[in-house]
């Protein structure tokens, strides 16, 4: 745990949502989750580009029928990957905002602002989020926040995880740590049953919000949050189920009004929020209705939609949110009798059908629903971020004293060998921080001869679960030279060790010499050789 430091004030829990994002902060001995000028808990994770201002949130959201094209949202889709990503290709297609490839095929986003064109990435899109709730935060306590713990999906990359730790310093914000969403969330459930409850659980976190989807087993045990296992997909959400409501609807005023609005970004964009409204009305009503005015050349549209037309159109992406909860079972060594409660996070977790796949899956058990599903991320950010900074630790009453939170790496990390195969040093789901260490023989190791007769070794870093290096991610090379040996010779020792805060240290030594070296991927992506 961090030591206490009153000169950088407070810390703050941000849950930086693909659709909606959250702020938290510990104060007077509890949580307490903050409102926007708005009122409400959440902040809209969108921003608007006009040609006087910047709009965050709600106001962006309001204007976004006149300036569709300068309207900004999913950006948190775009953080750490590149614009040939058959994904960014796919997306994409359905913005009504422009998307271009910048410098190191980075995604950039085209905007008009104050009159001129400008380009931002989703890092520093995202970075104004992570302004905006700074801000709310700060006109809540009346003091400067300069740290923060962001949570992440399970399964994000490290370059992910560093395009969010990147967002955070251009918000002006030390990002103290970057922890799992279902990790936290499984931190507010448990704190909340700290106190009536000193047994050991097993509690499954079934987190389906608007961009991704997340699953997580977590041993809560008097304090100490083990998190076992992490599965998910970060291409499945709430706004997946979206899109089939609007190609549904744009079909029937297709047929109904003999008119195409599939090429028509303003038409797309205010049917998608009257799409989003009725699902979420869908959650807790068996009937609902889509009443749009002039939304094509005049022309109005009216339609209802049933919950059991929502459900057989989304039917095989909801049986799909089962496949991770099984791997994740799996990975963890469980069974469905072991896990003792499982816990709905997420906005789209409320939608009735996902909720009955989920509990015939465990057999009928009943699903926690004691925790609100839009503030538990926020809620275990800033319970972590108050650990890391001592906040309240003075205190023998304080329901941080003892809190432990371990956690896994969500995807495996190794390096390539000879062939291009990937050797496994931390495999996913390893408790961290970790320490692993291999013998590379000769015939396992990439070698290149240069003009001197000497022998390069070439030590390659990866990230991912395919069997070949070129499929998974790489995270950074280094390469040294050793002089003519016999057959045999030389050997490496490689270690990876994997510190708690994400940093990852891989060294190699030659034995025959003593020849030494490494590189530090540091908060996932930032590479120093040594």
């Amino acid at each position: 745990m961090a030591g206490k430091d009153d000169d950088d004030g407070p810390a703050i829990g941000i849950d930086l949502g693909t659709t909606y994002s959250c702020v938290g902060l510990w104060q007077h001995g509890r949580v307490e989750i903050v409102a926007s000028e708005q009122g409400d808990q959440t902040t809209l994770s969108c921003v608007a580009f006009t040609d006087s201002e910047r709009l965050v949130g709600d106001p962006a959201k309001n204007q976004v029928a006149r300036n569709t094209s300068n309207t900004v949202f999913d950006a948190k889709r775009l953080i750490g990957r590149t614009f040939s990503d058959k994904f960014v290709q796919a997306i994409s297609k359905f913005w009504p905002f422009k998307v271009i490839s910048g410098p190191r095929d980075k995604p950039m986003i085209v905007v008009q602002y104050k009159g001129k064109e400008r380009q931002f990435s989703a890092e520093q899109v995202t970075s104004m989020l992570l302004i905006k709730m700074r801000e709310i935060a700060e006109d809540h306590l009346g003091t400067t926040i300069k740290r923060a713990v962001v949570t992440v999906p399970a399964c994000s990359t490290d370059s992910q995880r560093q395009g969010t730790m990147d967002a955070g310093a251009l918000a002006g914000l030390n990002v103290i740590r970057i922890i799992p969403e279902p990790t936290a969330a499984a931190m507010a459930y448990g704190l909340d049953k700290k106190a009536s409850s000193s047994g050991e659980e097993n509690v499954l976190v079934f987190d389906l919000g608007g961009g991704t989807f997340d699953v997580s087993i977590v041993n809560v045990a008097k304090g100490i949050f083990e998190v076992k296992a992490v599965a998910g997909d970060t291409h499945l959400g709430g706004e997946d189920f979206d899109d089939r409501m609007v190609k549904h609807f744009v079909q029937q005023f297709k047929i109904k009004n003999r008119k195409d609005i599939s090429n028509n970004p303003r038409a797309l964009r205010r049917l998608r929020t009257a799409c989003e409204k009725a699902k979420r009305t869908l959650s807790s009503a068996v009937q609902t209705t889509i009443e749009i005015d002039c939304l094509y050349e005049g022309i109005d549209f009216y339609s209802t939609i049933t919950r059991a037309l929502f459900e057989q159109l989304n039917i095989d992406l909801f049986s799909k949110c089962m496949e991770p909860v099984q791997k994740c079972l799996n990975d963890a060594r469980m069974d469905k009798s072991s896990i003792h409660s499982v816990v709905l996070v997420g906005g789209s977790s409320r939608i009735p059908g996902v909720q009955q796949l989920l509990q015939d899956f465990f057999n009928g058990k009943e699903l926690c629903k004691s925790i609100n599903p839009d503030e538990a991320v926020a809620y275990g950010a800033a319970v972590q971020a108050a650990i890391l900074t001592g906040q309240d630790c003075d205190n023998e009453n304080s329901k941080l004293t003892d809190l432990l939170l371990l956690d896994v790496t969500p995807l495996s990390l190794g390096l390539e060998t000879l062939g291009g195969v990937m050797s496994v040093r931390i495999p996913r789901n390893t408790t961290i921080p970790t320490k692993m260490e291999m013998v590379l023989s000769e015939h396992q190791m990439i070698k290149s001869i240069d003009s001197d007769n000497k022998t390069s070794i070439h030590i390659q870093v990866y990230e991912g679960e395919r069997t070949r290096t070129r499929d998974n991610n790489l995270l950074g090379r280094f390469e040294f030279c050793v002089p003519p040996a016999p057959s045999g010779v030389p050997q490496l020792t490689v270690t990876f060790d994997l510190e708690v805060n994400g940093i990852l240290v891989v060294s190699a030594e030659d034995k025959t010499t003593g020849q030494k070296k490494k590189i530090t991927v540091n908060k996932r992506f930032y590479i120093t050789k040594q």
